[in-house]
């Protein structure tokens, strides 16, 4: 089986909708309840078996590669007040678990900065997980269900894997929308109420359509589990919206060669990246967290 250990998080932008807040904080460390937003997303992916992510970052964002790096001085400093239990919790990556950091260098978009990981992810298929989405830890099983559910399925059949979530009719315009072929849109209609992960193949992608134009109300959620292939395919393709190069483009151009499958996403996710969403998501992730501790 080809299972997938390599994982890409692109953290390099600067956060325009978490200002003021992210104006000197990435807004990756904004916090939700007692732990930064990236905390979770690199629990994730660790629960799902990754064991090499690569962050790609920016000059400015050296403070998320420190978070998951040892600061020895405080470790002595903790160990030697006797507060070994609270050292401890701080340096909780697992020991076969490497976290590296790469830069992307120039502001071009999502697909460039996936592209920009592949010094160091190489010939290995890998996943990639968006830090402003924060799927819910609280309920479910992260070694099971979403990604872990979509690695398990890139192995079985080499098709990669994108989630996608089921949104209200008012936001189908905010988010890229699953175009299915005909053989699965009963598939699609049956999953509306269902919470479970199915996984099934997708024609395409429409980005942000208005809703008499939405081909579903599949919306992709921020998690992918590519095949390597998606590199030459970002390398060969050009800029377009914005000057930036983009991801689903390569997508697109994967599907086309390859085959491509969406698995829907089973439990709730948070914006972390929108100011009224992460508000929500840190009274909810802090309520969860002092009901713990009672």
């Amino acid at each position: 089986m080809n299972k997938i250990t390599h994982a890409v998080i692109p953290v390099a932008g600067f956060g325009t909708r978490m200002l003021p807040l992210s104006k000197s904080v990435p807004k990756e460390l904004l916090p939700l309840g007692n732990r930064p937003a990236i905390h979770y997303v690199v629990e994730e992916a660790i629960a799902a078996g990754i064991k090499h992510i690569v962050l790609v970052g920016h000059a400015q964002k050296s403070a998320i590669e420190n978070y998951f790096d040892i600061n020895a001085e405080l470790d002595n400093q903790l160990r030697h007040k006797g507060k070994d239990e609270l050292a401890d919790s701080l340096n909780w990556l697992p020991e076969d678990v490497t976290v590296s950091m790469i830069r992307q260098g120039k502001a071009l978009g999502l697909g460039h900065a996936v592209l920009a990981a592949r010094p160091i992810i190489g010939e290995h298929d890998f996943a990639v997980l968006l830090p402003d989405v924060v799927l819910d830890p609280f309920t479910g099983d992260m070694a099971a269900d979403n990604l872990a559910f979509m690695i398990d399925a890139f192995a079985e059949d080499n098709h990669s894997q994108i989630l996608v979530d089921k949104v209200a009719d008012e936001d189908v315009h905010k988010y890229g929308i699953a175009k299915l072929h005909e053989a699965f849109s009963e598939v699609s209609r049956e999953g509306d109420e269902a919470d479970s992960n199915a996984s099934f193949k997708v024609a395409g992608f429409v980005e942000k359509p208005d809703l008499a134009d939405a081909p579903s109300k599949l919306a992709v959620v921020g998690r992918y589990v590519f095949s390597n292939h998606i590199f030459d395919y970002l390398a060969n393709t050009k800029a377009s919206v914005g000057g930036e190069i983009q991801l689903t483009d390569a997508i697109d151009a994967l599907i086309s060669e390859y085959g491509v499958n969406v698995t829907t996403m089973r439990g709730d996710s948070y914006d972390a990246g929108d100011m009224r969403s992460y508000m929500q998501a840190f009274i909810y992730f802090a309520e969860q967290q002092l009901a713990e501790d009672e």
